[in-house]
C-alpha cells in the first residue's frame, strides 16, 4: 500500500523560480501567478519515456532476494521451486499478455489504471489507511502566524500555484543532478529550442531529469465520491470557490472572480473574517456531516445515496462541496495546538482526530490550527507524493517570502454577502443523524486505540552522514531493521516506496529495505561484545548495506523493481479470467506484502512532521526524516496489537549502536593512518 513519500521519489523537488517581489495590480501577473516559467509547465510531458516492464526473469530474481531474509531455509527452498514453475509456465503467458496490453495503450503506463482501480476499490476508511498528514513549519513572525492571516495567505498562494499550473506557467518538474550547472537560464534557453518530441532526452544531456506531471491537474477541484464497490473521482477544474469547515459547520467561499482571477488579498481576508464572525453566531454543528467521510466506503456510499435523495442536499453537496477547489479546515483551541516537546496530541487530531471538522474525500485539505500551525491531509487515490510536496514547498515559500496579508492588513468587509460566503444549510433526517452518530463513534473507537510515539535523535543528522560518507536513507532503514530485530527477535515485511515519475504516468515502485545485508549486520552487531566483529568489519558491513540499498533505489526509480510487475501480472490474470497462480498463494508472497514496518520519509526543509496509520493491525506506521540537526521518527501503532513505545526505545538504542560503530571505525582508521 503506497503512502505519502515526500522525497520518496528519490528525485528532489525542482527549485522554485525566483519571483519578482513587486506586486502591481491584483490582475497583474505578479499577483495572479506564482511563477511565469520560460518553459511551459507540460513542456516535457510528450517526450517522457514510457515505464518499462521488467524482464520476468529479473522480477523473479528480485522477489526471491527480497523474501529470503524473512523466510526460513525450508520456506525459501519451497519458494524457489514455486517461482521457477511460475517463471517457466503461467508467468510467461501473463507477461506476454501484459506486454500486449501495454503495447496497445502507449498513451499511459502499464501500472496507472490498475493502481487507480486498487485505490478506488478498497473499502476501508480513508483516515489512517490512506490519507496521510504533513505539517508545515510555523511562521517565525507573529504577525503572519495568526490563524486567519496564515489561512488567507495559504489560500492566496494555493490559488497562485493553481492559476500558474492552469496557464502552463508553472516551472516544469525537473530533478537537477547538479542544480548550479543545469537549473539555469542557459539550460532553459537550450530546452526552449529542443523539439518537443525529444525535449526530455535533450534535458538528460544536462543531467536534468524531467518528471511526469500528469497528476498535477487533480490537485485542485477533485473529490473522491463514494460508490458501492468502487469509488470515482470527480474533477471540477473551473470552480471558483473553496469549502471551509469550522466547528463542523460547512461553508463555501468564492476566491476567484467571475473571470477566474484571484480576488484581492483584502477581499479574501474580509470574506474569511466574515465567515468566522457568522460561525461565531452559530452553535457547533449538531450533525457534523464530514464525519461520514471517515466511514467504511460502502457505508458512506449508502449514507450519501440516502442523503442526496433530498434535492436540496444533492444541490449543495454536488455543486458546493464536491466541486470546491480544496477544503480549508479552521480548527479551534479544543482541537489542539503545536507543542514541540509533545506534538503527538495535535498530530493525532490532524491525522484523523474527531473527524467532525474534516472532509476526507477532497484531494487537498488545508488544516489551520488555532495557533496558525498549518497542515495538509490529502486523499491519495488521485496522485502521489511528488505533486503534493511540490505544492507544499511552493506555497510555504510563497507565504514566507512575500505574504500578502498580516495582522495589520485592512480587509474589505463582507458581512451579509451571501453571494460569496455561503453557509451550507443541509436537511438532516433521523437516518442521516444516526449514520453520523455511528460514524463518529466508530472513528472515536479507532482513534482511542491509536498510539503515537515520537523520537528526536540529535547525534545523527545530515552532517554526520556526509562527514562519514554514508547514505542517510540507508542508515535510517538499517536502524529500523536493527531496532525491530533487537526488540522483537525477528525480521518482517518492510515497505519503502520510490517514485517512478521519471516515466510517463509512472506511479511508485516498492523497495524492500530488509535485505540479507541488513540481516547480516544486525546479527553481527547483536553478538556479545567478545564475539562481535571489529569496528572496521562492522563498518564494512554498513557500507555493504548502503551499496545494496542504493542499488534497490536505482532499480526502483528506473522501473526495475518487482512489486508492481507482480501486481500487474496478478491483475492480468484477473482480467483474463485465469486462476490465481500458486506464487500468489505462497507464504513468501503473503509475508512480504504484510507490511509490518511501513515507512515514509519527509525530506523537505519546509516540513516539521508527517504521519500515517499502520497498514496492518499489528504494524508500525513509521514517518521519518533526517535533517541538518537531527534524525526523527513518528511511529503509529494500534494499542494491544503492536508495541510502539518499545520499538521507539529500541530505535534510539539502534541509533546509539550504529553511531558508535561509525565513530569507533573512524577513530581506528585515523589511528592507523597516524601510525603509518
Amino acid at each position: 500500500m503506497f503512502r505519502l513519500r515526500v522525497n520518496k521519489s528519490r528525485f528532489a523537488v525542482a527549485a522554485s523560480a525566483t519571483r519578482n517581489a513587486t506586486t502591481t495590480t491584483t490582475h497583474g501577473n505578479h499577483y495572479q501567478y506564482l511563477q511565469t516559467s520560460k518553459l511551459p509547465t507540460l513542456y516535457f510531458q510528450r517526450s517522457l519515456p514510457r515505464l518499462p516492464i521488467p524482464l520476468l526473469e529479473k522480477t523473479c530474481e528480485r522477489f526471491l532476494a527480497a523474501v529470503q531474509p524473512i523466510l526460513s531455509a525450508e520456506e525459501y527452498g519451497h519458494t524457489q521451486q514455486v517461482v521457477e514453475q511460475f517463471r517457466q509456465g503461467i508467468g510467461m503467458e501473463l507477461h506476454a499478455k501484459l506486454k500486449q496490453r501495454d503495447e496497445a495503450n502507449k498513451h499511459t503506463s502499464y501500472i496507472s489504471q490498475p493502481w487507480f482501480d486498487m485505490y478506488l476499490a478498497d473499502r476501508v476508511p480513508l483516515p489512517l489507511n490512506y490519507n496521510p498528514l504533513v505539517t508545515l513549519k510555523n511562521e517565525t513572525r507573529p504577525e503572519y502566524q495568526q490563524q486567519v492571516v496564515r489561512a488567507t495567505n495559504m489560500i492566496i498562494s494555493s490559488l497562485r500555484f493553481w492559476r500558474s499550473l492552469q496557464a502552463n506557467k508553472l516551472e516544469p518538474e525537473v530533478y537537477h543532478m547538479n542544480p548550479k550547472k543545469s537549473d539555469t537560464d542557459n539550460y532553459r534557453r537550450w530546452m526552449s529550442v529542443a523539439p518537443k518530441a525529444f525535449a526530455t532526452y535533450a534535458s538528460y544531456a544536462f543531467k536534468a531529469f524531467p518528471l511526469d506531471m500528469s497528476q498535477y491537474s487533480r490537485l485542485f477541484g477533485t473529490s473522491r465520491i463514494p460508490r458501492i464497490g468502487k469509488d470515482e473521482l470527480v474533477l471540477s477544474p473551473d470552480s471558483k470557490h473553496i469549502l471551509v469547515m469550522r466547528r463542523g459547520n460547512m461553508y463555501t467561499m468564492n476566491v476567484l472572480d467571475s473571470s477566474g482571477y484571484i480576488e484581492s488579498p483584502s477581499v479574501i481576508l474580509g470574506r474569511l473574517k466574515s465567515l468566522i464572525s457568522l460561525d461565531d453566531q452559530k452553535a457547533p454543528a449538531s450533525v457534523p456531516l464530514g464525519v461520514l467521510t471517515s466511514e467504511q466506503r460502502d457505508e458512506w456510499a449508502n449514507s450519501r445515496a440516502h442523503f442526496v435523495s433530498s434535492s436540496k442536499n444533492a444541490e449543495l453537496l454536488q455543486r458546493q462541496v464536491d466541486s470546491a477547489l480544496f477544503c480549508l479546515c479552521l480548527d479551534g483551541e479544543e482541537d489542539g495546538v503545536y507543542n514541540e516537546e509533545n506534538p503527538s496530541p495535535l498530530l493525532k487530531e490532524l491525522l484523523a482526530g474527531k473527524a467532525t471538522n474534516r472532509w476526507f474525500d477532497k484531494a487537498i485539505s488545508l488544516i489551520v490550527s488555532a495557533d496558525g500551525t498549518t497542515s495538509i491531509n490529502f486523499e491519495h487515490s488521485w496522485g502521489d507524493g511528488v505533486a503534493v510536496l511540490r505544492y507544499l514547498n511552493e506555497i510555504y515559500r510563497d507565504t514566507t517570502k512575500q505574504p500578502y496579508v498580516s495582522t495589520s492588513t485592512p480587509h474589505t468587509p463582507a458581512d451579509g454577502d451571501t453571494n460569496n460566503v455561503r453557509f451550507l444549510d443541509f436537511e438532516f433526517d433521523d437516518k442521516t443523524r444516526a449514520a453520523v452518530d455511528t460514524a463518529y463513534a466508530r472513528n472515536a473507537s479507532i482513534m482511542a486505540n491509536l498510539d503515537m510515539n515520537v523520537l528526536r535523535y540529535p547525534k545523527l543528522n545530515k552532517g554526520t552522514c556526509k562527514r562519514h560518507g554514508l547514505s542517510p536513507d540507508s542508515i535510517m532503514q538499517l536502524s529500523f531493521q536493527l531496532a525491530y530485530r533487537q526488540a522483537f527477535q525477528r525480521y518482517v515485511g518492510t515497505y519503502e516506496s520510490c517514485s517512478t515519475s521519471a516515466f510517463k504516468h509512472g506511479r511508485t515502485e516498492t523497495m524492500r529495505p530488509c535485505t540479507m545485508a541488513t540481516k547480516a549486520f544486525c546479527e553481527a552487531v547483536l553478538q556479545p561484545s567478545q564475539k562481535q566483529p571489529s569496528a572496521g568489519e562492522l563498518r564494512a558491513m554498513i557500507d555493504k548495506c548502503s551499496s545494496v540499498h542504493g542499488q534497490l533505489t536505482k532499480d526502483a526509480a528506473m522501473g526495475q523493481g518487482f512489486d508492481r510487475h507482480l501486481f500487474a501480472l496478478k491483475h492480468t490474470a484477473q482480467l483474463e479470467g485465469l486462476p490465481l497462480p500458486s506464487l500468489y498463494e505462497t507464504e513468501a508472497y503473503k509475508r512480504i506484502n504484510y507490511n509490518i514496518i511501513s515507512t515514509s520519509t519527509l525530506g523537505a526543509d519546509t516540513v516539521i512532521a508527517g504521519s500515517f496509520g499502520p497498514v496492518v493491525k499489528d504494524g508500525l506506521g513509521l514517518g521519518y526524516s533526517i535533517m541538518n540537526d537531527m534524525a526523527g521518527a513518528i511511529v503509529t501503532t494500534y494499542k494491544d496489537q503492536a508495541r510502539g513505545k518499545e520499538f521507539i526505545d529500541s530505535l534510539e538504542a539502534a541509533f546509539d549502536t550504529i553511531c558508535s560503530v561509525i565513530e569507533r571505525s573512524s577513530s581506528a582508521k585515523a589511528a592507523s593512518a597516524v601510525r603509518n
